[in-house]
């Protein structure tokens, strides 16, 4: 057996048998606190047993750009489009949309049963008002470049521009007009991001923290926010206010917030949750199970490298590093949930105009190769006038799956570098805006499609991106992006996405560990929870029958 996977194994057995007790509170059913409790679970009601992991980052739907963020906030607000049940953009908020010949200007007729949770009618200002949030440069919105689509959104978001300039505007009460730059397909797509949720503007102007407790959320989705105990406990309940809340079969959705997947799964087999991850360590056992569901999702597990912090200044040490790096082998005893390794950054599930494959027509860009990667670091170091490697410490966000990774990835550098790396665990809460600030050496990271379309992760790295946290750049890269989104002939697009992709795995900022999917324990009681490859949990269309 490899030294790295013996010294792997010792560390996760160890980890099992130290995992963290769940809080008793967290994800316990009303039923179980007795009948006087006021959130009591009555025979005819429907309640859903999540758990979220962590606390959300932001329920802002400008700032709260991450997973633990959306799956939460895309059940309590939505968009113009909506993502339906086979993954595809369609009309919401908004009950009709036109399009001008030329592609370019997007008439949007809001409903007029749209409300706010609160009974406001939702306006096409509440659109422009969230818009504008989300691009004012004070905001600092993660996914701002989302927006540079529409015209004049880039110029004002990076402080050349003005609101003014922007051409997005309410016709009137109920009708939102967006130009954008450039034709744009996935435009439909795009805006079922929560980042281009609206925002209440009567009520975010008499309280700017709104979004912070239950008692001031004000939502527009098919669940309200009822409660929300920080970093134990949320629950939703159906949002009677809602324009489909005919469609809405659960009473309530109750989100524990347990950050360990062996307490999940314990809080599942004990029926507290009606969805679990499957702990890589049980995997093997529970693969197999009728009740666990395997689906595609397009996103990324990665590791950033800081290229400002030695000794990753240098390029071919940071290839050195990625090409120490064994994917198969982690997919196959760490991860263990059947995702496929990654040797690119842009996942499986774009096809370009021939019909074929993004992934397949790239092809592996970045493979395991120990004497490879031990030849790339001697010339490195030659290159720096290092005797020694400067001290590297990779960090990692808490969780189980991110310490299991990041013990591999540290004994796989010792046996194909003989480098010894050490390890650093932060709160999520703290690592998100530190790996921000660079003050990483060399961190995790992941990365989910915003929508279905290979620029949309390749960009990420241009210069200057809020996502780009490499400290990375180049000029020809960030030409083929540029010319990419200016190019309306789709094979022409394609290529230069391909080249663009070709160029950021050549100088490594970044180095992939998997392609995501998204495999879930669920109560064969549960129905309807829509997974989006591209998107976010869905539970608009869910049941539960009695059990």
């Amino acid at each position: 057996m490899k030294k790295w996977l013996l010294f792997l194994l010792t560390a996760v057995f160890a980890l099992v048998l130290s995992a963290c007790t769940a809080n008793n509170d967290a994800g316990e059913k009303p039923a179980d606190k007795g009948g006087d409790d006021k959130e009591t679970e009555t025979a005819e009601e429907k309640v859903l047993y999540l758990n979220n992991g962590t606390e959300p980052t932001s329920f802002d739907p400008s700032v709260g750009f991450d997973a633990v963020s959306w799956n939460a906030l895309n059940n309590l607000m939505e968009g113009l489009t909506r993502l339906g049940e086979d993954h595809q953009p369609e009309e919401a908020t908004a009950e009709k949309i036109e399009v001008s010949e030329d592609g370019l200007t997007y008439t949007f007729h809001i409903r007029e049963d749209a409300k706010w949770s609160n009974g406001d009618a939702v306006t096409a200002k509440d659109f422009v008002y969230g818009w504008t949030r989300m691009l004012d440069p004070n905001t600092a919105s993660p996914a701002a470049f989302l927006g540079y689509f529409i015209e004049g959104a880039e110029a004002f978001n990076t402080g050349e521009g003005k609101i003014e300039e922007v051409a997005m505007k309410a016709l009137d009460e109920k009708t939102f007009e967006v130009k954008l730059t450039a034709p744009t397909d996935a435009f439909l797509n795009i805006i079922t991001n929560p980042s281009f949720f609206p925002i209440n503007e009567k009520v975010a102007t008499e309280n700017a923290q709104w979004f912070t407790e239950s008692e001031s959320f004000v939502g527009n989705g098919p669940f309200q926010l009822a409660s929300w105990e920080h970093d134990v406990k949320m629950v939703f309940e159906k949002n009677p206010e809602y324009w489909d809340a005919k469609t809405v079969k659960l009473d309530k959705v109750e989100w524990a917030m347990v950050n360990d997947s062996n307490t999940e799964y314990q809080m599942y087999q004990a029926n507290e949750l009606d969805v679990s991850d499957v702990p890589s360590e049980l995997a093997a056992d529970l693969m197999d199970s009728e009740e666990v569901s395997i689906q595609d999702q397009a996103g990324t597990y990665f590791y950033r490298f800081n290229t400002t912090m030695e000794p990753f200044t240098n390029e071919k040490i940071r290839k050195a590093f990625a090409t120490a790096v064994n994917q198969e082998e982690i997919v196959e005893f760490v991860t263990k949930n059947g995702e496929k390794p990654a040797h690119g950054f842009v996942s499986y599930g774009f096809q370009g105009p021939d019909g074929s494959e993004f992934r397949d027509t790239v092809g592996n860009l970045v493979e395991f190769n120990a004497e490879e990667a031990k030849k790339l670091l001697e010339e490195g170091m030659k290159e720096e006038g290092y005797d020694k490697l400067p001290t590297v410490t990779l960090t990692y966000s808490t969780s189980d799956t991110h310490q299991n990774i990041a013990v591999a990835l540290q004994a796989q550098f010792k046996e194909a570098l003989g480098v010894d790396v050490e390890l650093a665990n932060v709160e999520g809460s703290v690592f998100s805006s530190e790996q921000k600030e660079l003050k990483y050496q060399l961190s995790r990271s992941s990365f989910l499609h915003d929508y279905a379309d290979p620029v949309n992760a390749i960009e990420s790295f241009v210069t200057g991106s809020s996502m780009n946290r490499t400290g990375w750049s180049n000029a020809e890269f960030d030409k083929l992006i540029a010319d990419a989104k200016k190019e309306t002939d789709a094979e022409a697009r394609w290529q230069l996405l391909m080249n663009a992709e070709k160029v950021l795995m050549k100088e490594m900022p970044i180095f992939p560990i998997h392609f995501y999917n998204q495999v879930a324990l669920q109560k064969p009681s549960v129905s309807g929870i829509v997974r989006h490859p591209v998107g976010y949990l869905d539970l608009k269309w869910v049941d539960k029958k009695a059990e």
